[in-house]
């Protein structure tokens, strides 16, 4: 938004800004914020940045914890939900040094940059292009129990067929995958999306388009224009800050959760993505399958070679491999395909010019953080480029056929995602030397991040389950 500190000052002044909301981005991928009066915005700030203990944020040990952090004035945003007028801006974090602070090498945005600047120094591209997809669910309330004597979730929807018996109900309810493009009155939210993807305009954040998915029970999708990758991470953050406030304020929840509800279609967030050089789409090669390029299939190779460890990162959540599994469009194979969605790996048929031609990756989620999956997948198929990894020298693809509907001798041929997250930690541990190279992710890094969603997964596996009682308790 702003390309110096005098601009910025200018803005501030003209526009009666009161504060500023300078946002951090945890281990996990949580926003965290800093409120500073506006006139404290200045040059001397700018060069001095802000103090801050680093232990809290899931990073630094403590005696290594004090840093600072310095305000990004391009990322600026105006924050919608203060009575105040505020400002928005997300932070770059450094280690204090005697000389020079430097980069902070575990902190997301840094690593997803690391990542840009490995694949320009390798020469193989300039720019990498992606477009996430944003699912989620929007619920009336959500309630959640666990103690020592209950164990329970509940889930409260106008739009699903379970509240067609509650008073007051109009009849207009929809069946549990039974939501995809439905319309109004069965479309409770439309404007709340519309609403939300006003926010995102305002926020940079360009939207393509938005609909209600699958799922019967508030299943909504928002898909936005594909853009450079650093700062389509940060509109990551962005967009999901926008969705859940916005919901909130309404009297309504959003959740990111790939399987909230067991019964019904799952929340992927789908990356889009193109590797470009001297302005030209990388991935594109008329004739070929798909009009994809060599290039483009060795980095396809190098995201199906990866792709169990890339899980750890794409896929960080004990409910990840509650989405992760037949039936629900959801991908479980490793392989590659056009216009198939139960390979991990889909060439749009509808992208036929030059410049759109590209494929996706579906097996993500948005319980990971943006910037660490990102920089993942880049390093993934940068390494598929570097070795020449030809998805078909692997079997795996191109599958133009319905994978879900392969006969069980067809199906043990193949590879499959990890299905849970304790073997994608167990795939992590044994292939992430694609991920260090050009310092991009620090060793201490992977090492933190297994631990933290390794605490995460035996404290899920501790809890007794529900569904535990039903099968067991009479035995």
């Amino acid at each position: 938004m702003f390309k110096n500190i005098k601009e910025t000052e200018r803005y501030i002044e003209e526009n009666n800004v009161r504060f500023i909301d300078l946002k951090l981005v945890d281990l996990r991928g949580r926003f965290r914020h800093l409120v500073i009066p506006a006139e404290r915005l200045n040059e001397k700030l700018m060069r001095d940045g802000v103090g801050f203990d680093a232990s809290n944020y899931g990073y630094a040990s403590v005696e290594k914890s004090d840093m600072v952090f310095y305000p990004d004035l391009e990322s600026a945003f105006i924050e919608p939900f203060s009575n105040i007028s505020t400002l928005c801006m997300m932070a770059n974090v450094c280690v204090i040094e005697k000389e020079e602070n430097r980069p902070f090498d575990q902190y997301p945005r840094n690593v997803i940059k690391a990542a840009v600047g490995y694949m320009k120094e390798s020469g193989i591209a300039d720019e990498m292009i992606v477009g996430p997809e944003y699912e989620f669910s929007l619920f009336d309330a959500m309630n959640y129990k666990i103690a020592a004597d209950e164990v329970s979730s509940r889930l409260y929807s106008q739009e699903s067929e379970w509240s067609s018996k509650a008073e007051g109900s109009n009849g207009y309810h929809n069946q549990g995958r039974d939501g995809y493009h439905i319309d109004q009155p069965r479309d409770v939210f439309f404007d709340l999306r519309n609403e939300i993807c006003e926010l995102m305009a305002d926020a940079g954040i360009r939207v393509k388009y938005h609909h209600h998915e699958v799922g019967g029970s508030g299943q909504m999708e928002i898909e936005v224009e594909l853009g450079e990758v650093c700062k389509l991470a940060d509109d990551t953050m962005k967009a999901k800050y926008l969705i859940r406030n916005a919901a909130s304020r309404e009297g309504y929840t959003a959740t990111f959760m790939p399987k909230p509800i067991g019964s019904e279609a799952g929340n992927g967030m789908h990356v889009h993505m193109i590797l470009k050089k001297n302005g030209r789409n990388l991935f594109y090669e008329k004739g070929r399958y798909g009009d994809l390029s060599k290039e483009a299939m060795y980095f396809i190779g190098g995201l199906l070679k990866h792709s169990a460890s890339l899980c750890a990162f794409c896929d960080p959540s004990t409910n990840s491999y509650r989405r992760l599994v037949p039936g629900f469009e959801a991908p479980v194979t490793i392989g590659y395909a056009s216009a198939n969605r139960s390979a991990i790996v889909r060439i749009p048929s509808y992208a036929k010019s030059e410049d759109a031609v590209r494929f996706e990756l579906r097996s993500p989620d948005a319980t990971c953080n943006p910037y660490y999956a990102f920089a993942a997948i880049l390093m993934a198929g940068i390494d598929g480029i570097v070795n020449k990894i030809d998805p078909k020298d692997h079997n795996w693809g191109p599958f133009d056929l319905n994978l879900y509907d392969l006969s069980k001798e067809e199906k043990e041929k193949l590879e499959h995602l990890p299905a849970s997250l304790t073997e994608a930690v167990e795939a992590l541990k044994n292939d992430h030397e694609y991920l260090l190279r050009g310092n991009v992710f620090s060793r201490q890094l992977i090492h933190n991040w297994i631990d933290t969603i390794e605490k995460e997964n035996k404290e899920v596996e501790k809890i007794p389950h529900p569904a535990e009682f039903k099968l067991y308790y009479d035995l």
